[in-house]
């Protein structure tokens, strides 16, 4: 290996910051003012040099030993949800499934994500506002004047559960058990389900029955046949 040669500059460094020469000496030394002079007072500026493409990946020789997944592309968008022809808001809808199964609820209005807003009212057969998929419910063809209720402010995120951190158990904790804390509702969601109610039972109370037959709870009977039932 060639030994290296030690480097000449025409400024040496007499001590560290001080040079022989000054900046204008080494100005006019190096000729710079006849450059700036010959390009109108300003030195020439060069144009940047054009990026050259990036390198082209040559494949790999061999194939892993393991599969790669590569993630497949999923370029379909959702639509929104078709409402039924014979749902419409006061309808009075009978429910299917879950913990209301059999319940005859009032339909409010058909949320942003396709899920339907009804009620009981709670105050008459204790059904409190919620959501509901309209593939789980039967439409009957009995409505109800709902044009003075407000559902302006219900939405998706009204009924979004809180999420909250587990909390760190200690030795003491750690030996009693786990106790099962009930979450109570929101006084600000009681009083919204007052509001709704007030106002929809004023209007099932000047329909005749129609009380009592949002209070009675659907079911079939031996002989019945649902495909001739009309609701």
């Amino acid at each position: 290996m060639a030994p290296k040669t030690a480097r000449v500059t025409r400024n040496p460094e007499l001590i560290p910051g001080v040079r022989k020469i000054s900046r204008s000496q080494m100005y006019h030394k190096r000729g710079l003012w006849a450059i700036k002079a010959k390009n109108g007072g300003k030195f020439p500026q060069h144009d940047k040099a054009a990026a050259a493409p990036p390198a082209v990946e040559k494949p790999p020789k061999f194939y892993p030993a393991d599969d790669i997944k590569k993630p497949l592309s999923n370029t379909r968008k959702p639509k929104p949800t078709k409402l039924r022809a014979s749902v419409t808001p006061g309808t009075l809808l009978i429910i299917l499934t879950g913990r209301f199964k059999g319940k005859r609820v009032v339909f409010l209005k058909q949320l942003s994500s396709g899920l339907l807003l009804v009620t009981g009212p709670y105050k008459i057969n204790g059904v409190p506002l919620r959501r509901v998929n309209q593939a789980y419910v039967i439409g009957t063809s009995t409505k109800v004047d709902i044009s003075a209720v407000n559902v302006d402010k219900f939405d998706d995120k009204y009924f979004a559960k809180q999420v909250e951190k587990k909390k760190k158990k200690g030795e003491s904790e750690f030996f009693e058990g786990e106790k099962e804390e009930k979450n109570a509702l929101p006084a600000e969601k009681k009083d919204d389900q007052k509001a709704v109610d007030a106002s929809l039972v004023k209007a099932i109370e000047s329909v005749a029955d129609l009380k009592s037959y949002l209070g009675a709870r659907f079911s079939l009977k031996a002989g019945m046949k649902p495909h001739e039932l009309v609701f």
